[in-house]
């Protein structure tokens, strides 16, 4: 039985991606159809180059579908102006990317507090610490990201995206360039802080073993869902 769009956090609604160049036209989504309830994890999972990382990009709001709808908590990503969008996204979803993308100008705490600060938090320090010290970095505050191994810096990405307790939590490959071990670790710190916080996770992985630890599984072959 499929979710009433009213139920969905996320609703990706007949989402179509397709790029020109002078070689002609490449579809990269074809109709990608399907919604997620409150607190369900999900994994996006197929080939290198089926379109799974361009369809997080398109539910995040930062790639734009040549046709179809993408709904966050009810309101049309692509209806809003680019300023709303962002503000929406800031509320509403937090990142994690394989390649970090932590400031290397920041230490580990100045990272975790800047969402914090950008919403206008008063209590961004003692939040970032509350929420660095839950993945096991409260001795590494101080630290600039060059310092930090992998793992550690991973685990500065997962505190800065759990620590303004977003709706929806979108990873993409976040254990891609992490060792087993520190890869076990950081996952079981995101199904975790999704069962403590009750956000919905959307991951795009290649990792049969993260997959099968989802509810959902949505694979994508050639830009089309083949199952969900």
């Amino acid at each position: 039985m499929s979710l009433p769009a009213s139920d969905a956090i996320i609703s990706v609604e007949h989402v179509f991606k397709s790029v020109t160049d002078s070689t002609g036209t490449l579809d990269i989504l074809r109709d990608i159809d399907f919604a997620l309830a409150p607190r369900e994890t999900a994994a996006i999972v197929g080939a290198s180059g089926s379109g799974k990382s361009t369809l997080l990009s398109i539910i995040a709001g930062l790639d734009t579908p040549t046709r179809g709808t993408v709904r966050l908590a009810g309101q049309n990503l692509f209806a809003l102006s680019e300023d709303d969008r962002a503000a929406l996204r800031a509320q509403k979803v937090g990142f994690v990317f394989q390649s970090f993308q932590l400031l290397g100008n920041l230490t580990a705490l100045e990272n975790v507090m800047l969402p914090l600060e950008l919403a206008g938090r008063r209590d961004s320090r003692k939040a970032a610490t509350e929420m660095l010290a839950r993945v096991g970095l409260a001795a590494r505050l101080g630290h600039y990201p060059k310092v930090l191994s992998g793992g550690e810096q991973q685990r500065v990405a997962l505190a800065r995206a759990f620590v303004v307790q977003p709706a929806v939590l979108l990873a993409d490959e976040p254990t891609g360039s992490l060792d087993f071990a520190t890869g076990e670790t950081v996952m079981e710190l995101m199904f975790d802080l999704n069962r403590e916080q009750g956000t919905t996770l959307v991951l795009v992985t290649h990792d049969r073993g993260i997959a099968a630890r989802c509810e959902r599984r949505i694979t994508v072959e050639a830009g089309r869902i083949v199952a969900n």
